[in-house]
């Protein structure tokens, strides 16, 4: 899809396919939404959600940005897009597990190994990805020979990390009622890595 003609076709596509197929589903979502699930994924063109899940309209409140980054709590009066619609979810849709989902070839991952001032990034994308800048620290100490990949999962401890400062987040998280997730997705192979809650291991979840 490269012209916006070819958006529109896509949308006749669906009109006349998945619309009609499912054109009660639509109308009620059109009254609501009660999602269990939210998902923090990165805006990469190449790791679609609803793809992955084979999710519905109405099943996932997705949340996407460079790097799929939470910042932490920072009650500053300034804009914060992730934290307001994290607040909504919780607090508002009481959905009952956020779920952190990275991918391999992350483009934000690597500007935070790049490093500052990389003229091919710009100075959102640098000021946004120093959320990972500790991570980096880590992953490069390690001496690991995949810093791209081990950055990518660090990220997402990162992110999960952060969403525990937020207060109503913790709260819910201890009275049980929320829990958080982390998962890696493998573009190239489709294949979805799940986090062991017990372990902090990425584990394969077997197709």
């Amino acid at each position: 899809m490269k012209t916006i003609s070819e958006m529109i076709d896509g949308y006749r596509r669906f009109r006349a396919g998945t619309y009609a197929q499912q054109a009660a589903l639509y109308r009620s979502l059109g009254e609501g939404q009660s999602p269990a699930i939210m998902l923090i994924a990165c805006a990469d063109s190449r790791a679609e959600p609803s793809d992955i899940f084979a999710a519905a309209p109405g099943q996932l409140f997705v949340v996407r940005n460079v790097a799929n980054l939470v910042p932490p709590y920072m009650p500053d009066g300034k804009l914060h897009g992730v934290s307001s619609a994290l607040e909504y979810a919780v607090n508002v849709l009481q959905v009952q597990h956020i779920v952190v989902m990275g991918h391999g070839g992350c483009g934000g991952v690597q500007a935070s190994l790049a490093g500052d001032g990389n003229p091919a990034i710009g100075e959102f994308v640098t000021h946004w990805v120093s959320l990972l800048d500790e991570a980096r620290q880590r992953v490069l100490e390690s001496g690991s020979i995949n810093p791209q990949f081990s950055l990518e999962l660090e990220g997402i401890e990162t992110s999960l990390q952060n969403l525990m400062t937020f207060p109503f987040v913790r709260k819910r998280v201890e009275e049980g009622s929320l829990e958080l997730h982390g998962a890696w997705f493998a573009i190239k192979h489709g294949e979805l890595h799940w986090r062991n809650p017990k372990t902090g291991r990425f584990e394969v979840i077997e197709p």
